[in-house]
């Protein structure tokens, strides 16, 4: 096999691997977040902690970690797609930078949205799914109100109802938030390593990937929070189809809530992206360097 083949199919085998242990250590945030987050006016929480206490009680496989099957069957594909693509299109613009020079941050930026574009093919539908079954524990006035047993009743029953298009619910919004994060987690991350090696020799480079990742999580996680909310709750309301898109969802938000709705789970999202990330990033790093290959931008 040749270089450049053996290398991208690493790329995408290690960015599996990487996403597949990442997505298990922040899914109990994840879930605390996206009820946050679709949480009507008439059936609040009082706070984080009765959300928090409120999906405690469950058991952990429908509170915490409820509807985690999903996502972890589906990170890896995910991650195999997002990382491989970055990598791929580096090499096709020239962007591997040598060893001590400026990494060419316009196409880390360019390459890194890119990989965020053609994830969504793979990562509209398991958010839609995972955000359903995370919406869907029960807490107030939720009485009568339909409850999947898992991903696959859920799935069938969208598909059922609403065809393909059921499963990309979003679809814009889901780009809106992705892309430039996808830009932001990439840029941030080259931005911190090449500074850490240049300028910290002495600490060694796996703990220097895993705070990075760390770092550029959070930073692109927070940078678009607002684009968040408004798809966990287009995407949670796949039944009733209260909202017609992007703008009329948004709309409604704000005239219930007002400004403060667009910052909801903020705290989890940021407890959440840190070690999402720090392990994502690192277990990647680590995973190319197993399979022979050197990593141009860690």
């Amino acid at each position: 096999m040749e270089k450049g083949s053996s290398y991208i199919l690493n790329d995408y085998l290690s960015g599996a691997i990487a996403g597949s242990v990442g997505v298990v250590s922040g899914h109990p945030f994840d879930t605390v977040k996206v009820q946050l987050q679709v949480q009507s006016a008439e059936n609040k929480y009082k706070s984080l902690l009765d959300c928090v206490s409120t999906v405690r009680k469950q058991k952990l496989s429908k509170g915490f970690f409820r509807g985690l099957s999903w996502p972890m069957f589906s990170a890896g594909v995910i991650n195999s797609v997002y990382f491989g693509v970055y990598g791929y299109t580096l090499k096709v613009l020239g962007g591997n930078k040598e060893e001590n020079s400026t990494p060419p941050y316009l196409k880390i930026l360019f390459a890194g949205c890119l990989g965020g574009v053609v994830q969504l093919i793979p990562a509209c539908p398991a958010e839609v799914i995972k955000v359903v079954l995370q919406s869907q524990i029960p807490h107030g006035n939720l009485q009568g109100a339909k409850f999947y047993k898992g991903p696959l009743e859920g799935a069938a029953h969208i598909l059922r109802l609403h065809g393909l298009r059921g499963m990309y619910r979003g679809l814009p919004t889901q780009c809106i938030r992705d892309v430039p994060a996808n830009g932001i987690y990439f840029l941030t991350f080259e931005f911190l390593t090449f500074n850490g090696s240049s300028k910290l020799p002495f600490i060694p480079a796996a703990v220097q990937n895993f705070f990075a990742g760390g770092i550029a999580g959070v930073l692109s996680w927070m940078a678009i929070i607002p684009f968040d909310v408004v798809k966990s709750r287009l995407q949670a309301d796949c039944d009733s189809k209260r909202y017609k898109g992007f703008l009329d969802c948004a709309l409604a938000c704000y005239r219930q809530d007002g400004l403060s709705v667009f910052f909801r789970g903020l705290s989890m999202v940021a407890l959440r992206a840190f070690p999402v990330n720090a392990v994502t990033f690192m277990v990647y790093v680590e995973s190319m360097k197993l399979l022979g290959e050197e990593v141009s931008y860690a």
